[in-house]
This record gives structure tokens, sequence and C-alpha cells, in this order.
């Protein structure tokens, strides 16, 4: 589910699809993964194997972070989980607002298996 409202119907979709692939880019990279950014990513799962069912909120917590510290053009960042169809996966909706107002909200979910690789659409 990936549902996009604007107030203003003349944004580039050129924004949206650049944000998109940030968010991809960063939940798909894990702390430590960049050498000169260190903290560039999100938690390790494999880190976080001990800690379940704790460990949702530490992820829920670290993508909230890390999309707000590196992705600017979104603010009041929310992420909450959600159910997921496929037990082995965590499950979460990302919601935001353009850091240009009038561009409206954007409302995003994003699964992550197993593995680590996190999906969003």
């Amino acid at each position: 589910m990936s549902r996009l409202s604007s107030a203003d119907p003349s944004r580039s979709t050129d924004v949206v699809h650049s944000i998109l692939g940030n968010l991809r880019t960063l939940l798909n990279t894990r702390e430590g993964d960049s050498l000169s950014v260190p903290d560039f990513g999100i938690l390790d799962l494999s880190d976080l194997i001990h800690n379940f069912p704790d460990a949702t909120q530490y992820v829920q917590r670290s993508i909230r972070d890390t999309i707000v510290k590196y992705e600017p053009r979104l603010k009041n960042v929310r992420v909450r989980v959600v159910e997921s169809d496929d037990p082995l996966k965590l499950a979460f909706e990302i919601t935001a607002r353009f850091e240009d107002e009038r561009r409206g909200t954007v409302r995003v979910r994003t699964e992550i298996g197993p593995s680590g690789q996190a999906t969003i659409g």
C-alpha cells in the first residue's frame, strides 16, 4: 500500500519517486554499513533477535529516527506497527508530511522479512 496525497496537484512525481527511493535505501541499509556515516540506516534485526517481542519497538523507533535524520523533505514522521499477512515479517506504516506543506502527505507500508530486506509498497 502506498498512498500519496497532495493539496498541490502540480507536485512533481520526480520528488515523490526520489523520496520513496531514499526510503528504500534507508530501510535496506544497516547501521554500520557506511564507513563515512556509521549511523546511516536502521538497526540490524539479527542484533535484536534475543529482544523479541520488544524488538519491534526498537525497529519502529530506528525507522522513525533514521527517516527524521536522513530524509529532510519529510516532517512529522510517524511509524506504527501494523499486522502482516506473513508471520515472519514485521510490518509498519510510515506517515509523514512533505516539508513543503502545500504538497500534502505521504503514507507507505513497509515490511521487513527475516533476511532484513525491506519492501516499500
